[in-house]
Order: C-alpha cells, then sequence, then structure tokens
C-alpha cells in the first residue's frame, strides 16, 4: 500500500493497491482518502467468491443484480 500510494503522489498516474485489503472498510478507506485508484482484492475473493456482494452490503451499496440472485442470502 505505501508503495502505490507513492507512485501515484509522486508520478501522478493511477495506481492499484494490493496485499492483505480483506475488509470492505479498508478498500474504501485506501480509494475516499486517495492513497490509490484501485484496491485489488484478489485473495479475499479466492477465499470467498461472495466478497464483493458481502462488501457492498457493508458499505450500504446498491446491489443491481438479477431477481434470482436477490433470493439468496449473504449470510
Amino acid at each position: 500500500m505505501p508503495f502505490a500510494e507513492a507512485v501515484r503522489r509522486r508520478a501522478r498516474i493511477a495506481t492499484s493497491a494490493v496485499g492483505l485489503i480483506i475488509t470492505p472498510e479498508l478498500a474504501a478507506e485506501i480509494v475516499a482518502n486517495e492513497r490509490a485508484d484501485l484496491v485489488l482484492v484478489g485473495r479475499a475473493v479466492l477465499a470467498d467468491p461472495a466478497w464483493p456482494l458481502r462488501a457492498a452490503k457493508a458499505l450500504g451499496a446498491p446491489l443491481p443484480l438479477a431477481p434470482q440472485y436477490l433470493r439468496a442470502s449473504l449470510g
């Protein structure tokens, strides 16, 4: 994370943050505070394929899903 932030600020190019970003709140904080332009959560999604849905729910973001998927429980 510190490397992505340093590159973004000094080079003024879009960067992504990776590594141990496993909570939706941390991912949102990184983007909201302009520490990176994008957060990559590959390991979190491999461990829990529903991570993006759980993250959206935790952050109060809308879930634009097809009706058949809305019936499923997000636990």
